[in-house]
């Protein structure tokens, strides 16, 4: 089981009292680039005046990263807000609390991985089509994303994609043909 606290349904989870801003928020940087992600939300294949609740299709959330700050608990809110919306959450039992978890869990290191060895990521999007939920993270690097061989686990760094490897049904890379860059995706069962 994982250690991730369970928050309310919100866009940055809870608010410090009386500071404006959410876990994990800092202040916006001193310059021209605006820090506010861009967050869009598509479905496919449902019919309209279909019940929400019932997986007609493929949901699928974009986050734009690329001039966010506190990017990592970002994308986990994020993350958790769309596991909210598609039911996952609240959690009703151990084993659903636990696949949240996992699900923030892989998030985490994605998106981590992207800021340490890709140049920081671009994007991520969370799809959920039937019983299986996709997390894509976009990025600007050249690297190959790969568990450390031999997996050390008394040793610290080097863990998180043998994390995402444990977690999910499957993960892998699609290269951009047109600019530098990649989509690192990885899969895990939605809950029984």
């Amino acid at each position: 089981m994982g250690t991730t606290q369970q928050h309310p349904p919100s866009d940055l989870g809870p608010q410090p009292e009386g500071s404006g801003l959410g876990v994990g928020a800092s202040l916006p940087a001193a310059s021209s680039v605006p820090t506010t992600p861009e967050v869009r939300s598509e479905m496919s294949g449902a019919a309209s005046g279909a019940d929400p609740a019932t997986p007609a299709g493929r949901r699928t959330r974009r986050l734009s990263l690329g001039s966010a700050s506190g990017i990592v608990p970002l994308a986990r809110d994020f993350t958790r807000q769309a596991l909210y919306d598609w039911g996952w959450l609240p959690a009703a039992t151990a084993d659903r609390r636990a696949a949240a978890e996992d699900v923030l869990l892989v998030v985490s290191e994605l998106v981590t991985n992207a800021c340490l060895h890709a140049d920081g990521p671009e994007e991520l999007r969370v799809s959920l089509d039937g019983k299986v939920l996709r997390l894509e993270v976009e990025d600007r690097g050249a690297g190959q994303p790969s568990p450390r061989t031999p997996h050390q686990a008394g040793r610290p760094g080097g863990h998180g994609m043998f994390i995402v490897q444990r977690l999910c049904l499957d993960w892998g890379v699609l290269r951009s043909v047109d600019a530098p860059g990649k989509t690192v995706w990885a899969e895990l069962a939605a809950p029984a």
